[in-house]
């Protein structure tokens, strides 16, 4: 249920980032790169490419959400990807040619959060014993 819950809630940001007036500057967005000045909530920065990623992710959640073992690896998996983005938005320069996502100090921190959000569900949720037919999501 938590794979599929952050599934939707990741498709629901793909689709606000493409949403003038929820997304500022929207007419600033651009389809990669720093230079995209479009920010989701006036706050997180985007790009297209940002809010196709987004969409993926939601996808692969939802998806993966059908059985046990997709939806613990989603949460694990993902949020090590997550963790690992939040690495690379500390180490590459706001107006490097490397910040091609794009990603600014607010995008940082929220994918420290849901890294360790992620990773901890999954780890906390996988500890329930696996027996047939328990925890899948039927969808």
């Amino acid at each position: 249920m938590a794979a599929f819950v952050l599934g939707i809630v990741f498709l629901l940001i793909g689709i606000l980032g493409f949403i003038p007036g929820i997304t500022t500057d929207y007419g600033a967005m651009r389809f990669a790169g720093h230079y995209s000045n479009a920010h989701l909530l006036g706050l997180f920065q985007v790009s297209v490419l940002h809010n196709i990623v987004h969409l993926l992710f939601g996808i692969a959640g939802v998806t993966l959400a059908r059985t046990w073992n997709g939806a613990r690896n989603f949460l694990i998996w993902g949020g090590v990807i997550y963790l690992l983005l939040w690495i690379y938005g500390l180490l590459v320069g706001r107006n490097s040619a490397a910040n091609f996502i794009p990603l600014n100090t607010a995008d940082d921190w929220l994918h420290f959060l849901l890294g360790i959000v992620m990773i901890g569900l999954g780890v906390v949720l996988s500890r329930r014993a696996s027996r047939p037919g328990r925890g899948s999501f039927p969808i």
